[in-house]
């Protein structure tokens, strides 16, 4: 399994929380708790995974 780390920032304005994977352009989701956000950015990561590696050309 594979391990990422994500910033995480609470919107002030619409209170979801907003993350993203830091170098890899595309990786952000939002979410209204952080189990969801937690959930939205896994199931991107797992798309992204599908067209490649962060920085191997297929972006």
């Amino acid at each position: 399994m594979r391990t990422f780390h994500f910033v995480v920032e609470r919107d002030p304005d619409t209170g979801l929380y907003v993350g993203s994977v830091p170098g890899w352009p595309g990786a952000h989701s939002q979410g209204a708790t952080l189990d969801e956000l937690q959930q939205h950015l896994r199931e991107v990561i797992e798309m992204l995974l599908a067209g490649g590696e962060p920085g191997d050309g297929a972006d």
